[in-house]
């Protein structure tokens, strides 16, 4: 994700100046120039893991255990933060608002300006359902590159709980086998599948009796991700310390 961040970075309009490019302490790529890297010509910058020239925001893709000591330099630097980074656990969220006090910083659990449109249609979709009664059942189903760490993905988390919210299940199932007997009624399922190199995609179906119908949203590769945290970064410079989300870049009320 670094590299596109760059790559996509250097084709944004107007264009980003790469003032560092920072990678844990003993990375094998250490040293090595970011742009030679993500495809383009030498950028004068290499992969680091730490910076001194001034910066207008940072981007972080990275890992849930590097999350918090990422935001503290951000802090003590005063400089805005995109956290792009998924699978945040309890210690994570409570740094990053910790930190929303002193800094501006957008968190999400992901940069695609589709999947976040998504969240919004399955918002009002699942508000509707519940104004008009009757059952509906909902399944999350993502799919994701063999690679990925965490499951559910944060992301099919996230449409969960946006569910949850609209409709009030009180209950989730992960996967199922064996005899489960019939489904409850105020449960949500997940279903992770990996496989391959798939970049992302996410289902969430909503059944009802005698119809059905799903939002669907997938990538067909990781510039989606990259291109919504460059929007994140640009909407964030020059906004006051708080916590904000793609709903703001987007301008979803």
């Amino acid at each position: 994700m670094g590299q596109r961040v760059v790559a996509c970075a250097a084709s944004d309009t107007p264009p980003w100046q790469l003032v560092a490019a920072i990678e844990r302490a003993g990375h094998p790529r250490s040293g090595a120039d970011a742009g030679v890297l993500a495809g383009l010509p030498a950028a004068g910058v290499v992969v680091s893991d730490a910076w001194s020239c001034p910066a207008d925001v940072v981007i972080d893709f990275s890992l849930p255990e590097a999350v918090a000591g990422i935001v503290a330099k951000c802090v003590a630097a005063k400089l805005p933060l995109v956290v792009a980074t998924t699978g945040l656990e309890e210690r994570e969220r409570a740094a990053i608002a910790a930190a929303a006090r002193t800094i501006p910083i957008l968190q999400s659990p992901s940069m695609s300006l589709a999947v976040n449109i998504a969240m919004d249609l399955v918002g009002r979709a699942g508000s509707l359902l519940h104004r008009v009664g009757g059952r509906t059942d909902v399944e999350i189903i993502e799919c994701h590159h063999r690679h990925k760490e965490d499951s559910p993905s944060g992301t099919a988390l996230k449409f969960g709980a946006i569910v949850q919210e609209a409709m009030g299940q009180t209950k989730a199932a992960h996967g199922r086998e064996g005899r489960p007997g019939a489904r409850p009624a105020d449960e949500i399922g997940y279903h992770a599948v990996r496989a391959g190199d798939n970049p992302g995609e996410h289902t969430i179906l909503f059944g009802m009796e005698g119809e059905s119908f799903s939002v669907n949203v997938r990538a067909t590769n990781r510039d989606c991700y990259a291109r919504g945290a460059l929007a994140a970064a640009r909407f964030l410079v020059g906004k006051p310390a708080g916590l904000y989300s793609m709903r703001d870049v987007i301008g979803i009320a």
